[in-house]
């Protein structure tokens, strides 16, 4: 290896020589650097495949969840340079977004309530890509919040949020969004079981009562937007479901999500318990008490037969199909699977399905092949509680494959049958060949990783070259900065045909960012502006104007380079104001931003854009308005005066 580095270190040395910038100075310049800085020629060698020069653009583009942010984090590889925070759950003042645009609020605060509460958070989780036949087609990105069950879509001609959809009967979920291969639905699973009513139902009636349910939200591509009466779910046992996938090539039409707490263990561990349930172990005792949970195995295409034939009942005004009728249809199956599992992810073919235990040191590869052909037979190992046929694990499987402590996620190559596997324990990431089950290769990290993402890793052609390990913690690898430390996500070379190697550190200061999904930058269609025919209180030059009706004022602005028109609004304590603004720039990346003095709301509007204000004058003064963005060199002088008179 190090002659390898000795050679294309004199490579470079070589190139400066016959560019004529010369030898003694530039090697003697360069190493001077290494020897004050400490640097190595492996840490070189990993600047070199990670700088991008001043103008060049990254090959991909990474779309991160941001936790408890609740946002997404786009970044680019190799250059892990931060471009973008998409707002979806959380006002971001930046952007405008849930600050007093009237779009923006009726998205944050109208559509993601949670049973009629206005929810403010969220816990993003899982970012999904749109697919057409399994392949990114970078149209719109998919994010669930775990927190309070919802699925947003955005649109990535702009990278706005455009719809929040509630989950009408879960009460919380962790396993979405996923979507099919040619995104006909977003899949979303439940996590902690719950009724799916809003009564009040006692845990003595858990295993009764208490449900998980897997939901595929109907999305009209045409329109952008998931279709909520088209939209059904499949009612699960009480089993706490996780991460989910759906099934592409010969996997098509199957959807999986696995499970924990197959025991149905209540807990009630901890003082302050009810006596009833007191001197119980704790649920990481109770629920992991078993060799084995359950991988769930639904067919959805007979799930959409049941619905478009009115086999369900409605729940919140939403249509779930019963476990009964499932398994009537053939279309609901159980598989075991190492215990506390997290993360079923299917390989580019579609025939192994990838299972990981975090208490097991092995990986679990199933075949879809054998699956369906016990299912054919009809040769089941038994069925559990609520009826549900149980295939057997060791006909079901392809194989298993010792890799480490704590596996949790997998990803794909682009070389056939090589996959890619988190240690949370071991904190490394194992290289394994999922078709011949062996172990090929470990490389560590800083520290324990949770989920990763290679370049288009699970679509049905993965292009390898880099992985992304998406690290819990960072102790020692940036400046302290106070108690908590930012998430770590560091860029591994996977090159076929070299071992792999730790390129960069990225520390991630923004919420605890879960998983990923790595796409080409190419495949981006975004807009340079907004086209005038998006909106229908779009205001025209020279159209400007102020019109009351009674106490009702309507405001038409424009602003454009560097002034408002008008600047000067004159109204009455106790006005109702509507506010609309067009920014008239056909420049591209000339925003304008809007706020007054005191009133709690800012707006950012791209070039082409318009936007909507709604408030009330309820105190007299003097408010100047002005523009917020630093948009040309009389950036300062872009202002107006909204005055109240008594």
């Amino acid at each position: 290896m190090f002659n390898k580095l000795k050679s294309a270190f004199k490579l470079v040395l070589f190139c400066m020589i016959a560019l004529g910038l010369g030898t003694d100075g530039f090697s003697q310049s360069l190493q001077e650097v290494m020897k004050e800085r400490g640097l190595s020629q492996q840490d070189l060698l990993a600047a070199a495949k990670t700088y991008t020069p001043s103008g060049k653009k990254d090959e991909y583009v990474v779309f991160s969840s941001g936790g408890q942010s609740g946002q997404v984090i786009v970044y680019g590889v190799p250059s892990m340079r931060i471009i973008k925070y998409i707002a979806v759950f959380t006002p971001e003042p930046w952007q405008g977004y849930g600050i007093g645009d009237e779009h923006t609020n009726n998205i944050l605060y109208e559509q993601g309530k949670v049973r009629g509460r206005t929810i403010t958070w969220g816990d993003t989780h899982h970012p999904a890509i749109s697919e057409t036949n399994g392949e990114y087609d970078g149209q719109y990105l998919f994010i669930n919040d775990k927190a309070n069950p919802r699925v947003a879509v955005i649109d990535l001609k702009t990278f706005t949020t455009t719809q929040i959809v509630p989950n009408p009967i879960m009460k919380s979920e962790h396993g979405a969004a996923f979507v099919t291969p040619n995104t006909e639905y977003v899949l979303e699973a439940s996590q902690y079981a719950a009724p799916f009513t809003n009564e009040y139902v006692p845990l003595e009636e858990f295993n009764e009562k208490y449900r998980g349910a897997m939901t595929f939200w109907k999305f009209d591509r045409k329109k952008g937007k998931i279709v909520a009466k088209d939209s059904f779910s499949v009612e699960l046992p009480p089993y706490w479901q996780d991460l989910s996938d759906s099934g592409k090539g010969m996997s098509a039409g199957w959807v999986f999500t696995n499970s924990f707490n197959s025991e149905r263990y209540i807990g009630g561990f901890g003082k302050g318990t009810s006596k009833k349930w007191s001197n119980r172990l704790p649920h990481e005792a109770g629920v992991s008490s078993k060799d084995t949970d359950y991988l769930h195995m639904i067919n959805m295409e007979t799930a959409k037969k049941l619905f478009q034939a009115g086999k369900f009942e409605m729940i919140n005004e939403h249509a779930v199909i019963s476990i009964k009728d499932m398994v009537a249809n053939d279309a609901l199956y159980l598989i075991p699977e190492p215990k506390s599992p997290h993360g079923v992810m299917i390989d580019p073919t579609g025939q192994y399905i990838t299972v990981s235990g975090k208490l097991d040191t092995h990986v679990s590869v199933y075949d879809i092949k054998k699956m369906t052909a016990l299912i054919k037979k009809k040769d089941f190992e038994d069925v559990d509680s609520y009826g549900i046929p149980i295939l057997s694990m060791t006909k079901s499987l392809h194989g298993q494959v010792e890799l480490g402590l704590g596996p949790l996620h997998t990803q794909y190559d682009s070389v056939k049958g090589i996959a890619y596997t988190s240690l949370y324990v071991d904190s490394a990431i194992a290289k394994w060949d999922f078709l011949n089950l062996k172990l090929l290769e470990k490389i560590p990290i800083n520290y324990n990783v949770g989920h990763l993402v290679s370049a288009e890793g699970d679509t049905t052609s993965p292009d390898g070259k880099y992985l992304v390990a998406l690290n819990k913690m960072s102790i020692d690898r940036f400046v302290q900065v106070g108690p908590l430390h930012p998430q770590n996500h560091q860029l591994i070379d996977i090159t076929p045909g070299r071992k792999m190697q730790l390129l960069y550190d990225m520390p991630l200061p923004l919420g605890e960012p879960h998983y990923a999904v790595m796409m080409k930058a190419d495949k981006l269609k975004t807009i340079k502006r907004y086209k005038k025919k998006w909106f229908k209180n779009r205001v025209k030059p020279g159209r400007e104007k102020v019109v009351r009706k009674g106490n009702q004022v309507t405001i038409y602005s424009t602003l454009i380079r560097s002034h408002f028109s008008p600047e000067v609004i004159e109204v009455k304590v106790g006005d109702e104001i509507t506010w609309h603004i067009t920014n008239l720039e056909r420049a591209q990346d000339e925003t304008h931003g809007f706020t007054i003095d005191q009133m709690n709301i800012h707006g950012s509007l791209e070039p082409g854009e318009t936007e909507t204000f709604k408030f009330k004058a309820d105190v007299e003064g003097v408010y100047p308005f002005y523009c917020t963005e630093f948009c040309s060199a009389l950036h300062l002088e872009m202002m107006g005066y909204f005055m109240v008179k008594p």
